[in-house]
């Protein structure tokens, strides 16, 4: 399987948060060449402020492997990570993440903050972006849209 099938299963998790009302952001970690977990956010239905996508994943991979060190994983994510799941992605020691769409509000491998590989860490990985940057990016503006359109409160 190539980056483009596994983004393309991240983008999978991504619409399975849509339907399940949550902001629509998926990912996938991946391990000599195979899938052994998948996340996407459940910020509401868990009521937990840390089920981000990553963090559901990383879980996951942590448990299916068992280890929560992830050397030789690649995350593949439909946005680009915040702080928090930039944090947990360096602790879990990640080889490597791709994301999809650059986050110009909160995002922390680049676009905002650069928590991944600053130089003082320990822990380097190599990053990646806009594998189907494009589809992704359409994806969480129509979801937004929609939000917004059905929405009898002002949005801010």
């Amino acid at each position: 399987m190539t980056d483009n099938d596994f983004m393309q299963a991240a983008l999978a998790q991504a619409r399975l948060a849509g339907d399940g009302g949550e902001v629509p952001i998926g990912a996938v970690v991946v391990r000599e060449g195979a899938v052994v977990a998948t996340g996407q956010n459940r910020v509401l239905r868990d009521s937990d402020p840390t089920a981000h996508a990553e963090i559901v994943a990383l879980r996951a991979a942590g448990a299916a492997i068992g280890n929560y060190r992830l050397s030789g994983c690649t995350l593949y994510a439909t946005l680009e990570p915040c702080a928090m799941c930039a944090g947990a992605m360096i602790h879990a020691r990640l080889d490597r993440l791709v994301f999809a769409a650059a986050d110009p509000k909160a995002g922390a491998a680049g676009s905002v903050l650069s928590v991944l590989n600053h130089p003082q860490l320990n822990h380097q990985m190599r990053v990646e972006q806009g594998i189907l940057g494009d589809e992704a990016a359409e994806f969480l503006r129509s979801f937004f849209r929609e939000r917004r359109s059905t929405s009898s409160a002002p949005v801010l």
